[in-house]
C-alpha cells in the first residue's frame, strides 16, 4: 500500500553543487559514436536468451543499421558467450570498420579468459568495470573507499599487461565506474583518474569513460550535471571519451542521454527500442531519431524500420510496443476526426511547397522516411471524421471528393462504425461508398453507350442504358453534356435533377490516367443528391455521375 507520507520511506535525490552549468544552453549539432549492446546488455536482460543463430541475425542487423561499435558478449560468463565471439573473429565476420566490444567483471581469470575469446581479432574494445556507489560499498562489498579503488586499479593493470600478449591486435579500453549515477561525483572521479594513471591514454588512442546511469534515480537534468561536472574536472579530457549507458527506471533514459550529450558525452550506448534489465536501457533508435527530425544525420540507417522491428522481435523474442516512438505501428495513424483533418491539410500543402521542408501537422518526421506509406497514416473508427474517410479514398482508390460530398458520405462511415464497433479498414469504406452512391451491383440505371451531338451551346445526348432488365435509348438537349443527361433522364424517364456543383480531377499520371468526376444535384423536394463516375475518358464519367446520382433518386423511391 502506498504511503501517505513516502518521506518516510524515500529520499529526494540531491542535487549537483555546479555553479554557471553551461549544458541547458547547449544544442546538439552531430551525431555521437554509438554502441549496441542489444547483445550483451540486451540479450541478459532477456526470458530466453539468444542462441548463437539469433546472436548472428542480430549482428549482422546492426552492421546493416551502420553501428560501429558493438558489444558483442560477456566472453567470461560460460561457453556460448565465449564460442560465439571467438566465432566472429575466426570467421572473419567483423568488419575492418567495426570494433568489437567485450564486457568482463574486474577479475583476474575473468579478464584473461575475455581477452582469449578475441585472439587474433584486428581490433577490439574490452570493457571492465566495478560498482564504486555508497550501496554497493556498504552493502553488497564492504568495503571502503580505498578497497573500490584498488579494484579498478588492478583492472587497468591487468587490461595494460594481457593487451600486451596480443600485440598484434589494436586493443582500446573502456572503464565504467558501474553505479555513477548513485555514486559521489569526487569518488567517481578518483576512480576514473587511477585507471588514467595505469592505462595513460593518448588523443590519438583515448580511454573510454562510460558514466552509466545503472539505475535511473533523478531527473535528467542531474544526469547531465553529473555529466558536466566530470567532463569538468576529469585531467585528460582530450585523451578520454566520455560515453553515456542511460537506464529507463524514471521512463526518461532517452531524455537523459540527450541531456548528456549537451553537457559535453562524445559517445551513446543502448539498445534497439530501448531492451535492457528491468525497464531498459536507452533506445538508440529513438535517439537516433529525434537528431534526424532536427536536421542532423545520426549516422544510423533506419529506411526499412519495418524489417528492424521484424528481427529485433525475433531475436528478443518481445514485441515492439504500438505506440513506440517511430517504430510503433500507430505511431503515424490518426483515428481523431481532427488530427485527420489537419494531417490531411498539411499532405496538401506539403505537395504544393517549393522545397523539400517537412511541416505537416502531428507527423514529426515523413513516415515514407522509414519506409512506411501513408496509408496508414490516417484510419477510421467511431471517431473518425469527414477528412479522414476522404484521405482512405484518396489513398486507396485516388478519389478526392468535395468537401460537401465528404460530408455526406462521412455520415454513412460514422454509422457504419457505431454498428460494427471496430475500425473500419480500407476494404469496408470501398463497399460503403459503392453501395452509398450506387457503383457496384444491378441498378435502375447503367449506361452502355451513349453519343453526343451538336452545336456549342446545343448539345444533344443520345443513349443506351439498361432500365428494368432491358435495353433503352433515351435522349435528350441541353447547352452542354451533362444538362442533356439531365434532359433525357427529365424527358424520358421522369427523372427530374438539377446540377449544384460539378467537379473532375484526373485519377493517376502517364499513360494509364483515368478520370473521376462529381455532381451534387437537388431535387424537386430541395433534396442534395451526390454522384460519382470515374472512366478512362471525362466525358463518359461525367455521364455516369449524373447516373450515380439519378440511381440514388430511384433507390430512395423504392
Amino acid at each position: 500500500m502506498m504511503l501517505n507520507d513516502p518521506s518516510l520511506k524515500y529520499r529526494p535525490f540531491p542535487q549537483v553543487d555546479l555553479p554557471n552549468r553551461q549544458w541547458p544552453s547547449k544544442v546538439i549539432t552531430a551525431p555521437p559514436r554509438w554502441l549496441s549492446t542489444d547483445m550483451r546488455d540486451g540479450n541478459q536482460s532477456l526470458i530466453d536468451p539468444m542462441n548463437a543463430e539469433k546472436k548472428r541475425r542480430f549482428f549482422d542487423l546492426l552492421l546493416k543499421v551502420g553501428v560501429k561499435e558493438i558489444e558483442v558478449g560477456f566472453p567470461s560468463a560460460g561457453a556460448t558467450e565465449f564460442d560465439f565471439i571467438s566465432g566472429l573473429v575466426r570467421d572473419g565476420a567483423i568488419p575492418d570498420d567495426v570494433f568489437p566490444q567485450v564486457l568482463t567483471q574486474a577479475r583476474e581469470d575473468l579478464i584473461a579468459t575475455t581477452f582469449e575469446s578475441l585472439r587474433g581479432a584486428k581490433k577490439a574494445i574490452v570493457h571492465v568495470y566495478n560498482a564504486v556507489s555508497p550501496a554497493w560499498r556498504n552493502i553488497v562489498f564492504q568495503m571502503d573507499r580505498p578497497q573500490i579503488r584498488e579494484i579498478a586499479v588492478t583492472a587497468a593493470k591487468l587490461l595494460r599487461d594481457n593487451a600486451a600478449k596480443q600485440p598484434d591486435t589494436d586493443w582500446h579500453f573502456e572503464y565504467s565506474p558501474e553505479t555513477f549515477s548513485t555514486a559521489e561525483l569526487d569518488f567517481s572521479l578518483e576512480c576514473c583518474e587511477a585507471v588514467i594513471d595505469i592505462l595513460q591514454p593518448t588523443p590519438e588512442k583515448p580511454l573510454i569513460l562510460n558514466l552509466p546511469a545503472t539505475v535511473e534515480c533523478a531527473t535528467p537534468n542531474i544526469y547531465a550535471d553529473q555529466i558536466e561536472w566530470i567532463c569538468r574536472n576529469i585531467s585528460r579530457r582530450d585523451s578520454v571519451v566520455i560515453s553515456l549507458h542511460t537506464h529507463n527506471d524514471r521512463g526518461t533514459g532517452v531524455a537523459a542521454a540527450e541531456l548528456g550529450l549537451m553537457a559535453g558525452a562524445d559517445r551513446v550506448e543502448g539498445c534497439l527500442f530501448g531492451n535492457g534489465e528491468r525497464t531498459g536501457n536507452c533506445d538508440l533508435v529513438t535517439v537516433a531519431l529525434n537528431m534526424y527530425t532536427q536536421g542532423i544525420n545520426p549516422g544510423l540507417d533506419f529506411s526499412d524500420i519495418d524489417e528492424v522491428i521484424q528481427t529485433v522481435e525475433y531475436c528478443n523474442q518481445l514485441p515492439v510496443h504500438p505506440r513506440h516512438p517511430y517504430a510503433g505501428e500507430l505511431v503515424f495513424t490518426a483515428f481523431s476526426g481532427s488530427h485527420q483533418d489537419a494531417i490531411k491539410k498539411g499532405f496538401a500543402a506539403q505537395e504544393a511547397r517549393n522545397d523539400q521542408i517537412w511541416d505537416v501537422p502531428y507527423l514529426p518526421i515523413d513516415p515514407k522516411d522509414l519506409g512506411r506509406d501513408y496509408e496508414a497514416v490516417i484510419r477510421v473508427n467511431s471517431q473518425s471524421g469527414k477528412g479522414g474517410v476522404a484521405w482512405v479514398l484518396q489513398q486507396d482508390k485516388g478519389l478526392k471528393l468535395p468537401k460537401r460530398m465528404q460530408a455526406d458520405f462521412s455520415k454513412v462511415v460514422q454509422a457504419l462504425a457505431d454498428e460494427s464497433s471496430r475500425e473500419l479498414n480500407a476494404a469496408d469504406i470501398w463497399a460503403a461508398f459503392e453501395t452509398h452512391y450506387r457503383l457496384a451491383g444491378e441498378q435502375p440505371y447503367s449506361l452502355i453507350d451513349y453519343h453526343e451531338s451538336g452545336a456549342a451551346g446545343d448539345r444533344i445526348f443520345t443513349g443506351k442504358i439498361t432500365h428494368k432488365g432491358g435495353e433503352r435509348s433515351i435522349s435528350g438537349r441541353g447547352n452542354g453534356l451533362i444538362s442533356s443527361v439531365l434532359a433525357a433522364l427529365r424527358d424520358e424517364l421522369g427523372v427530374e435533377l438539377e446540377v449544384a456543383d460539378y467537379s473532375e480531377h484526373a485519377i493517376g499520371a502517364g499513360t494509364d490516367v483515368a478520370a473521376a468526376a462529381y455532381v451534387e444535384c437537388r431535387t424537386p423536394d430541395g433534396r442534395t443528391i451526390f454522384g460519382i463516375g470515374t472512366d478512362t475518358d471525362i466525358a463518359t464519367a461525367s455521364v455516369q455521375a449524373v447516373l450515380s446520382a439519378a440511381n440514388s433518386i430511384a433507390a430512395q423511391r423504392e
